[in-house]
């Protein structure tokens, strides 16, 4: 089984667009199973609040429901239990950094990393472009699976 972290500051807008949009890309090609995807914040700011309300409608309008996520905190235990965490920026890396310590295993990546032109998923919370950082997180997500997929053996 893989198993994924989206990791973002407040656990209530990107990284849960993230885990949402991974959990369907992994549904449509029957993989569900294989995959655990999950999402926290590296702040306690929002700890307990739901999804973000625009957030939350940009992944209905794409025929998601993030319906009883609440943000959680990101512990030092998780880098134990995921072999990938993928922050949103080079903040959320470094605040990752914090919490773990250290990536002897090279489990912590950007999420654009794995897209052909790297850069941090934009912000919604600032610019309120939920379009933009939906457009940021299924490319980023895609490439991060077909990464994912083809370091699998045949």
């Amino acid at each position: 089984m893989t198993k994924i972290l989206f990791v973002c500051h407040g656990n209530i807008c990107r990284s849960p667009m993230a885990e949402f949009v991974m959990k369907r890309l992994v549904r449509e090609q029957g993989l569900e199973k294989e995959f655990l995807i999950a999402s926290a914040a590296t702040s306690r700011e929002e700890l307990g609040n739901p999804v973000y309300p625009p957030a939350r409608r940009k992944l209905w309008e794409h025929g998601m429901s993030c319906s009883g996520k609440t943000a959680v905190q990101m512990t030092k235990a998780d880098y134990a239990k995921y072999d990938h965490i993928i922050g949103m920026d080079s903040i959320n890396y470094r605040n990752i950094m914090r919490i773990i310590k250290s990536d002897p295993d090279n489990k912590v990546a950007l999420l654009l990393d794995f897209t052909e032109h790297p850069h941090s998923v934009a912000d919604p919370w600032y610019s309120g472009d939920f379009d933009t950082t939906y457009n940021d997180v299924l490319t980023g997500c895609q490439a991060l699976l077909a990464h994912i997929l083809s370091e699998r053996p045949r």
